[in-house]
């Protein structure tokens, strides 16, 4: 068992709940462009405005999830074994902070080891991942990313650190990109 672990936030450790299309459509996007990417791709001003638009209705969810099956489980199995706990998501720091809150999961958490998109490089860039290993003063070869989506794959593929795909509807669509594949964080917990 690694000693330091990674999480995506939504649709990993808490239940999905956004819509993406409806997200792009909301703001005019582009369907199938990944938002952040689609949002920097405008103007400056326009960019601000949308990056405004998007976290307000980023919030707006919070009150809409819940955390996963098995994750208070596993964080609770994690814990007590003395593992370093990390989350890196695309979404803002400080909603992922309420998020935690929300789902009753913040007490798992440092908050400095909660990477949003403006602490580094969005996934798929390794950057957050590289951040975590160094505040924790960890290898690589002891670290495990875990994800529902190809994002989340690929940073952790991109860090050299081990990649557990999370779906719960079995598919694992990336199953390629992961060392690992589990229907439920529930499945981590007998290791």
């Amino acid at each position: 068992m690694p000693a330091h672990w990674i999480f995506d936030l939504d649709g990993t450790l808490t239940v999905a709940v956004h819509d993406f299309d409806a997200l792009r459509r909301e703001l005019g996007l582009p369907l199938g462009r990944p938002l952040l990417e689609a949002v920097a791709e405008r103007p400056a001003a326009e960019a601000a405005a949308l990056g405004r638009r998007l976290h307000a209705l980023e919030c707006e969810l919070v009150a809409a999830t819940g955390p996963a099956d098995g994750a208070l489980a596993l964080l609770t199995s994690l814990q007590a074994r003395g593992a370093r706990l990390g989350i890196l998501t695309r979404n803002a720091r400080d909603i992922a902070l309420d998020t935690l809150r929300h789902c009753a999961l913040d007490a798992f958490f440092d908050p400095a080891h909660v990477i949003g998109r403006d602490e580094a490089a969005p996934k798929p860039s390794p950057a957050g991942i590289l951040r975590l290993l160094e505040a924790w003063g960890a290898r690589a070869d002891d670290a495990v990313m875990l994800g529902d989506f190809r994002f989340d794959l690929e940073a952790g593929r991109a860090a050299g650190v081990a990649t557990v795909s999370v779906d719960p509807s079995g598919a694992h669509p990336w199953r390629a990109l992961a060392d690992r594949c589990v229907d439920s964080l529930s499945e981590l917990c007998a290791g």
